[in-house]
């Protein structure tokens, strides 16, 4: 372990070159591949930061017993690209040629052994996962409803061909003809329902071009592709009082778990904080209302800027919010949202208390993937800055809170 982390550490520092030369290899001994892969440069772009995302979170890691179902998973996941385990194989040799070139004079045999060894594991979960799995590779869904709020927010409910197994909580990956071989993972906001449907709750990324089309373009009666559920945001039911914080279409899970809870009343208490950059991106507030209004077990909070005032003012309201409630080490805390805004929030409440163990969401890489943020974890307000306004929900319980 400790091998690979100082590996890891020295090719960390050329990451850009890492990668790109991962892909050139790849594609060059294996060119058949290539069509597996996104044909625009910006997609490409983002998939060699999924890639070194993704590796950055296999290494912080190695000692954690969450890993072996997260790569179980992703084999599962990734028979949606038809990938069999001669793509494996070719994988496993382009990244070792990769972590060479980059590693320079620190590439030692010993070195090179670890790395083998350490991918040879991986490719195994993964293939496991893939071959355990009694799913079908993708589920077809078509289109039957699409909600647009403002510009930037969509509501999608979808109906697969077949029932898609998934728990409140969980996410599908997402495909669509408009932009081939694409995929993006979006959160199911809905506990199982008797009909199967599921709604997706997708907010526009600038330059997404996949969460462009869901959002601005595609219309009822159209396909996509799903791929199998997955995620560890689903709830532990252990007993203990709860508190649920969503940002932007995080809140897609936590309704889903909303949902849920309400279908199957806790004996605790839940409190669950909302957070908009302004009371206009409330989209989902009459429902939230309505929860708070019926369920006795729910207190809310929603937190907005102050009218007039700069969006960033929410994380500051938050943070007083979370500092002024007692009792952080009984709770068991979801959060959902960008990935910076888990990655601060999670180590306020820490701070303020709670329990590492008990502090829940799916895996947050530190720096690079889907939104481009490379280096150090975003403050706590500065993922506000350059975002499409994300819009965020509350339900059920006592009288919602303003701040």
């Amino acid at each position: 372990m400790r091998i690979l982390k100082s590996s890891f550490a020295v090719v960390e520092r050329r990451a850009e070159h890492t990668v790109k030369f991962f892909y050139t290899h790849l594609f060059w001994h294996n060119p058949g591949i290539r069509e597996l892969f996104p044909a625009s440069f910006e997609d490409m772009e983002r998939q060699r930061d999924r890639l070194f995302a993704a590796l950055t979170h296999v290494i912080a890691h190695l000692e954690n017993e969450s890993l072996l179902p997260y790569l179980r998973d992703l084999g599962r996941d990734h028979r949606k690209f038809l990938v069999g385990p001669e793509h494996y194989a070719a994988v496993g040799t382009s990244l070792l040629a990769a972590l060479a070139e980059a590693s320079g004079t620190a590439w030692t045999p010993r070195v090179e052994k670890a790395w083998a060894e350490a991918y040879q594991v991986m490719a195994d979960a993964m293939t496991d996962g893939a071959g355990a799995s009694g799913d079908p590779p993708w589920w077809d869904a078509e289109i039957v409803r699409h909600l647009q709020y403002g510009q930037d927010t969509a509501v999608l409910t979808l109906r697969p061909h077949a029932p898609l197994p998934h728990l409140p909580g969980q996410y599908v990956s997402v495909s669509s003809d408009r932009v081939p071989t694409t995929w993006r993972t979006y959160s199911i906001g809905n506990a199982p329902r008797p009909d199967h449907t599921l709604d997706l709750h997708v907010s526009r990324i600038e330059q997404g071009r996949l969460s462009t089309a869901l959002v601005r373009a595609v219309r009822p009666g159209e396909m996509l592709r799903l791929g199998a559920a997955g995620g560890q945001l689903t709830l532990r039911r252990a007993d203990r009082p709860v508190t649920l914080i969503a940002a932007g279409t995080g809140w897609a899970p936590i309704r889903a778990m909303l949902e849920d809870l309400a279908q199957h009343p806790p004996d605790q208490d839940v409190r669950l904080f909302v957070v908009a950059r302004d009371a206009a991106h409330l989209y989902d507030r009459p429902l939230i209302d309505a929860y708070a209004a019926a369920l006795r077990w729910l207190g809310v909070t929603y937190i907005t800027p102050a009218p007039g005032r700069h969006r960033n003012e929410a994380t500051a309201r938050l943070a007083t919010a979370l500092g002024n409630r007692a009792l952080w080490p009984d709770q068991d805390v979801y959060l959902s949202g960008p990935a910076p805004f888990i990655e601060e929030t999670a180590y306020l409440l820490e701070e303020l208390g709670a329990h590492p163990g008990r502090i829940f969401h799916d895996s947050v890489p530190s720096g690079g993937g889907d939104h481009g943020h490379e280096g150090r974890p975003l403050g706590f307000g500065e993922w506000f800055l350059n975002r499409p306004a994300p819009h965020w929900h509350n339900p059920w319980g006592r009288a919602p809170r303003e701040y």
